[in-house]
């Protein structure tokens, strides 16, 4: 995230040595210029998107070979490619998720591999291109396995998070109706969209019952764990969400308390046969098709802060206070600047 040095044999990369707590075992530090294997391109990152995932890969989430790198989400430019890859070129914009898993550094790097990308278009800002991939990928196929379609009523619980925010509007570009449960933040946002939106809390049950005119066909829950703290112990508003689906688990699909769901019957996708004609295992292929709607203003993650590369500590620790209120991304020196989630 420094000026060009494509001629350089070391770069600056966030990652950690041992597991453990994020603020603990990351470090800022220099490294190899990682060189991408077959399949796999490398790009000079100018933005690069932070997630909750990041903090768990550090607390050993798939843990494997050690170093390993933090930021799975990436907007840059093409700088290399690997064998066998011949749908970009060096140069070319793009954006993407870090091979986290397969290098010793990833998307907070002033060069990062890839090992999934779409083209990022020309109208679309590096930043709001780096506040896309991961949301995108993990709502389009939780709505995938749920099967939402057309004239069907879906709850998104956790509206206010980045993936409940990004199934609210692949919802409705899929012609469905969509109840949204969120707090103050994204509420007047989310009603801009076209979702009916309800407060968390006492009485959530009877009040979407009510909108939807009974239980509603399906329900997703992208809600963390501590949203609502006046809930209740392991398993959290699960037990609510599937009394408003009618008292059916299966009609209940979480992507953040999988041991919740595993109490009450609840489903999280994964080991799951797809369920409808578009559900994959992973859903990368449709990250361009959002980067072009991105480009549209037709579809948007928001954005909270973005931070300059020297002040990733600061972002962690929003990040981990929950308080972020929207995406946090580095960017390269001199171009972080507060912005407002309401209006980027």
């Amino acid at each position: 995230m420094t000026p060009d040095h494509t001629q350089a044999e070391t770069m600056r990369t966030i990652r950690f040595h041992e597991y453990g707590e994020p603020a603990d075992v990351l470090r800022l530090e220099q490294a190899a210029l990682p060189k991408p294997a077959a399949d796999r391109i490398r790009v000079r990152v100018h933005a690069c998107g932070l997630n909750p995932a990041d903090w768990a890969l550090c607390r050993g989430l798939f843990a494997r070979d050690l170093p390993r790198g933090i930021g799975l989400d990436v907007a840059g430019t093409v700088d290399a490619v690997g064998e066998g890859v011949t749908n970009v070129a060096v140069g070319d914009r793009v954006l993407g998720a870090a091979d986290y898993a397969g290098c010793a550094s990833a998307g907070a790097s002033d060069y990062a591999i890839l090992d999934h990308w779409a083209p990022a278009p020309a109208g679309l800002d590096w930043v709001d291109a780096a506040a896309l991939p991961l949301v995108v990928e993990t709502a389009y196929r939780s709505l995938a396995w749920l099967g939402v379609a057309e004239g069907q009523t879906l709850l998104v619980n956790g509206a206010g998070t980045m993936v409940g925010f990004a199934a609210v509007q692949i919802a409705l570009l899929r012609g469905a109706r969509v109840i949204a449960t969120a707090g103050q933040t994204f509420a007047e946002r989310l009603r801009e969209l076209g979702a009916v939106v309800t407060p968390y809390g006492e009485g959530m049950v009877e009040r979407v019952r009510e909108i939807a005119g009974g239980a509603p066909d399906l329900v997703f829950d992208a809600a963390p764990l501590n949203m609502n703290p006046s809930l209740g112990p392991v398993g959290g508003v699960l037990p609510d969400l599937v009394a408003i689906a009618g008292g059916d688990p299966r009609r209940v699909l979480t992507c953040a308390d999988f041991e919740g769901a595993a109490k009450v019957g609840a489903r999280n996708g994964f080991g799951e046969a797809p369920t409808g004609p578009d559900g994959a295992v992973m859903r990368w292929d449709v990250l361009g098709e959002f980067a072009k709607l991105a480009a549209e203003g037709r579809f948007g993650i928001p954005v909270a802060r973005t931070f300059a590369f020297e002040d990733w500590r600061k972002a962690l620790e929003i990040s981990l206070s929950g308080g972020a209120q929207g995406k946090l991304v580095l960017v390269p020196a001199g171009r972080a600047a507060d912005l407002q989630s309401n209006g980027h």
